[in-house]
């Protein structure tokens, strides 16, 4: 038993003899006459406020850790705050006087719970190697800069990191070194890799991990909008600040009763050639809008138009066709055309389009040694898994427009499963299973790696507020994103990854914590009188 634990015992050994002299209750609980006195005057510190007398119960101190716990994990591990902010909370709830809340006795409460962190969850991968059922990795790998550089090495699917490491270098070998062993580890393959066109990135999947290379999809996009954006939208700007001046001018002139009309038939000429001016700029700014949504919404399965299947060939013709509709556009409103960007751009069809061939091989080697009839073939590729993937995409996208989209082709792929034939046949927890078998796919086509760039972008948050940190407390983020990162429908990255539950992360480490930090003893300031 530690010490703050023995003194909430004493305490209530003491309290549960109610008021006596010290002789009397150095008898009754077995200490001596100092020990008594000592704790009488701790009491009397102590005892200050109406709940003081709370925190010296059992159930009291219970529930004290649990909140100075809680607060540490939540504000100060996954959220960044530092030990001076949260020690000036504690002491604005009045615990100071029971546990310990400086700075540094905060601090040696987080590396406890660091560590007891590390342990669990390095105990929990452990068993899900063991007794979980791992697929194959559909990675994405990048890295990224902060106090140290980190190599990044996420599954799409599930959203668990396999690697986030420091590392010297992002060579091909270094990548290769650390990701092949990780994956050796958990005794799984790579069925592709998304990234952008590193070379050792590129390398690392086709040599390395033997697999496709899939280029990017949101690298693309932030390619041609960060080469063409900033020139429409800045015109646009430029249109509606001259537009505002103009309307000011005139209205300057209206008030001002010694304007002639000549020069209020000016500012109104004025500023009908400023909202001219205007009108053209907003129709390109949402047409180029809606160029770079075309080349998202091309590298699908199936069409986003009719919910159609594609191929690789079909894809690759879409976004040949979207990249010359934006060559003419931008020639069309005098903007220069960058040959370098949508050559680099050009070059990434190809990667792009052969995910979806990939990724219909997969599903056939799926089905085959089902031994199919064509009806139910034709049930499961055209009515199943197109109904799956678009409710799978409804729940990803934020675009207002291409969810709008997307439940008009959900709807009627709806009612085109209910009323066929194979959907009435199927028993309930059949049908269940299929729908499951159909989401896992779902779930499998993964054409960029924004999942990556966001959790950089936590980290990098991260950083900036800790303003530098150790290099165990990376380790930690890592462990906390794959066992405590919980999606909507509660299920953590871990979970999805090993398919199987893990306890709950916060629990866990808490029923191992039963300590925490005495109260700091401040000395009385003495006044010395002259």
């Amino acid at each position: 038993m530690g010490l703050w634990a023995k003194s909430v015992v004493i305490f209530n050994s003491i309290r549960e003899h109610g008021k006596q002299s010290i002789r009397s209750l150095a008898e009754r609980t077995g200490l001596s006459k100092s020990s008594v006195h000592r704790h009488l005057q701790a009491m009397d510190r102590r005892d200050r406020y109406p709940e003081s007398s709370f925190w010296e119960t059992e159930a009291g101190r219970t529930w004290l850790i649990r909140l100075v716990v809680a607060t540490l994990f939540v504000f100060g591990l996954k959220r960044g705050v530092g030990a001076e902010t949260l020690s000036a909370f504690f002491s604005r709830l009045r615990l100071d006087g029971h546990v310990g809340c400086s700075p540094s006795a905060l601090r040696s409460v987080m590396h406890t719970f660091e560590r007891l962190i590390l342990e669990t969850t390095a105990a929990w991968e452990q068993e899900g190697i063991a007794h979980g059922e791992v697929r194959p990795v559909i990675g994405a790998v990048d890295e990224t800069f902060l106090q140290r550089m980190m190599l990044v090495f996420m599954d799409l699917t599930t959203g668990y990191l396999l690697m986030e490491e420091i590392a010297a270098d992002r060579s091909y070998d270094t990548w290769f070194e650390r990701a092949n062993a990780r994956l050796k580890t958990f005794g799984v393959e790579v069925s592709y890799l998304v990234s952008d066109r590193a070379k050792a990135l590129v390398k690392l999947a086709r040599t390395g991990f033997g697999c496709l290379s899939i280029p990017d999809l949101f690298h693309l996009g932030h390619d041609l909008a960060k080469a063409y954006s900033l020139s429409i939208f800045s015109r646009l700007r430029q249109a509606k600040r001259e537009l505002e001046q103009a309307k000011q001018r005139l209205e300057k002139l209206q008030k001002n009763t010694q304007a002639d009309s000549t020069q209020i038939t000016e500012g109104e000429a004025r500023v009908a050639a400023c909202a001219a001016s205007v009108h053209p700029w907003q129709e390109a700014s949402g047409a180029w809008r809606q160029h770079l949504s075309n080349l998202s919404c091309s590298v699908h399965p199936w069409r986003f138009s009719d919910s159609m299947r594609q191929s690789s060939k079909d894809v690759e013709e879409q976004l040949q066709g979207e990249l010359k509709a934006i060559e003419t556009f931008l020639e069309s409103h005098g903007l220069p055309v960058k040959k370098e960007t949508l050559r680099k751009v050009q070059k990434q069809f190809g990667g792009i389009s052969a995910l979806i061939d990939l990724w219909w091989r997969t599903v056939r080697q799926d089905l085959a040694p089902l031994a199919m009839t064509p009806r139910w073939s034709q049930w499961a590729e055209e009515v199943l898994l197109p109904l799956m993937y678009w409710q799978e995409q409804l729940r990803r996208t934020r675009h207002r427009v291409q969810k709008a989209q997307i439940a008009l082709v959900i709807k009627a792929l709806e009612e085109a499963f209910e009323r066929h034939s194979c959907t009435r046949q199927l028993q309930p927890e059949l049908l269940a299973n299929w729908k499951a078998w159909a989401a896992d796919h779902a779930k499998a086509f993964q054409r960029a790696s924004s999942a990556v760039e966001g959790r950089n972008g936590y980290l990098s948050q991260m950083q900036h507020n800790h303003r530098g940190l150790p290099a165990r407390r990376y380790a930690v983020w890592t462990a906390l994103h794959n066992f405590d990162g919980r999606a909507a429908d509660g299920t953590t990255p871990a979970s999805r990854f090993f398919r199987r539950s893990f306890p709950d992360l916060f629990e866990s480490v808490l029923s191992q914590i039963d300590e925490l930090p005495m109260p700091r003893k401040r000395r009385q300031a003495i006044a010395v009188s002259h």
